[in-house]
């Protein structure tokens, strides 16, 4: 297969009761072809051997060598579709670092300006939700509640001080983020000088999926991100529109802490957020890693 044929339809990992790989439209068990092989079985321990790198993993893809992958049974393939798993686990997660204002476009929708220097956040890794989850904000909050969706960037290799040019070396892969965010206390901690921590880490504040793309198979340069609600088009912007871009963004952070293998980078939300009332069903959506879905259910 070419690479633009990969980078089209590149490989996508997904995590069911074992590790599967889709293909072409088709669904190959994952796990067991590793475990004929001695490979591990989880992606943090597949990206410390390499074994995710183009240069081993597409000769081995099915398109290239058929007979040695055994398909998917059909009821867990739907299964899969349905409510697929974390692409990562979330005990594999160190930290989520998140870049704020990062789209002009966002920055001026809130009348801001996009700061100087790159803005960072946290949300930790016990906000992490599969797509198909439903989220509540929590118990007595009834203000605004917004959708922000985000390219996520997995990190493969660990390290300090990393350089812009070797940047994308460290990166694993890519999945799609929504930042949900509780819009009003936000806003209420930035006027009196807060961090953003409670309005960016309630239960459920970062769906993340559906499945998990490595690095060598997607170009995250100029992704085309969009988010529906309801069906209704809200965000829809390409990651060419960036302020600061993936490696220069890697070099920022990685100047002020260590990143490590299973880190998550979320690279901000183009302009277009918007509250979500009950019942809404949010769909986070780019070519080559697919839809992210998110149901609402907000007190009455």
């Amino acid at each position: 297969m070419s690479e633009a044929a990969l980078q089209a339809d590149p490989p996508r990992i997904y995590r069911g009761k074992r590790l599967v790989l889709q293909q072409g439209g088709a669904f190959w068990d994952l796990g067991a072809f590793l475990e004929r092989r001695g490979q591990p079985t989880h992606l943090v321990d597949l990206f410390e051997t390499g074994w995710l790198d183009g240069s081993s993993l597409e000769p081995l893809l099915p398109s290239n060598q058929p007979e040695p992958w055994q398909p998917l049974d059909p009821e867990e393939e739907a299964a899969l579709l349905r409510a697929p798993a974390l692409p990562i686990r979330p005990r594999a997660v160190g930290k989520i670092l998140a870049l704020g204002k990062n789209f002009r476009a966002h920055a001026e929708e809130f009348g801001e300006k996009v700061p100087s220097d790159p803005l960072y956040f946290n949300k930790l890794p016990e906000t992490l939700v599969p797509s198909a989850s439903t989220v509540s904000p929590p118990p007595g909050y009834t203000d605004r509640l917004d959708h922000e969706v985000e390219l996520a960037v997995v990190i493969g290799l660990g390290g300090r001080e990393i350089a812009a040019e070797d940047a994308l070396d460290h990166v694993a892969g890519y999945t799609l983020a929504n930042d949900l965010t509780l819009r009003t206390l936000q806003g209420r901690d930035r006027r009196e000088g807060r961090p953003w921590l409670r309005s960016k880490n309630f239960d459920g504040a970062c769906p993340l999926g559906p499945c998990f793309v490595p690095r060598d198979f997607f170009d995250p340069s100029r992704v085309h991100l969009t988010c529906h609600v309801n069906g209704e088009l809200r965000q829809d912007a390409s990651t060419e529109d960036w302020v600061v871009d993936l490696p220069r963004a890697i070099a920022h952070l990685s100047a002020h802490m260590s990143l490590y293998p299973g880190d998550i980078i979320l690279t901000g939300t183009p302009a277009g957020v918007g509250p979500l009332v009950d019942g809404d069903r949010v769909v986070c959506a780019a070519p080559g890693i697919g839809e992210l879905v998110t149901l609402i259910q907000r007190p009455a």
